[in-house]
């Protein structure tokens, strides 16, 4: 033996750990689904009650980033406002603009949202060791890298 694999069985590896990967997302998107639900929220919803939080929010850069319409985050906002979630106001420095913050309520919901969230994170990634986690983060990254830089190569021709 070389110590090199076969090329039937490097496929193979390729293949799981693909599968792996749709695994894993498609339970992270799971759990978002139910983190969104648990305080009746849409995960579009909560993406853009997120966002406003953070006071940089702006709906058409927000729209771009995701790759959404400016409608469909309109809509989401005015279902943001009419739950009084989120208020938004003329911008003092340019009336062309809009400023978004968060009511009390929308307060409140976003501190039960990352309540809920620092359970969930501390039952499932707090007992996995440090070591496993950082090289995870590593690998992640590299990967994560990789198919952007793909796609991106790919969506230019």
């Amino acid at each position: 033996m070389t110590g090199k694999s076969s090329p039937s069985s490097r496929t193979s590896s390729v293949t799981d750990a693909i599968e792996s990967l749709q695994r894993l997302a498609e339970a992270f998107g799971l759990r978002r689904e139910q983190l969104a639900r648990s305080v009746d929220l849409t995960e579009a919803q909560w993406r853009v009650v997120e966002e406003i939080s953070t006071e940089h929010f702006m709906p058409s850069m927000f729209a771009r980033r995701r790759e959404c319409s400016s409608a469909a985050i309109s809509k989401i906002l005015r279902q943001l406002l009419d739950r009084d979630l989120i208020r938004v106001v003329i911008a003092k420095k340019d009336a062309r603009q809009r400023e978004y913050s968060l009511t009390a309520a929308g307060k409140r919901l976003v501190a039960r949202l990352r309540r809920e969230r620092v359970k969930a994170i501390d039952a499932v990634w707090s007992d996995l060791p440090r070591k496993d986690l950082s090289r995870f983060a590593t690998f992640s990254d590299e990967l994560a890298d990789r198919l952007e830089s793909y796609a991106e190569a790919r969506a230019s021709g």
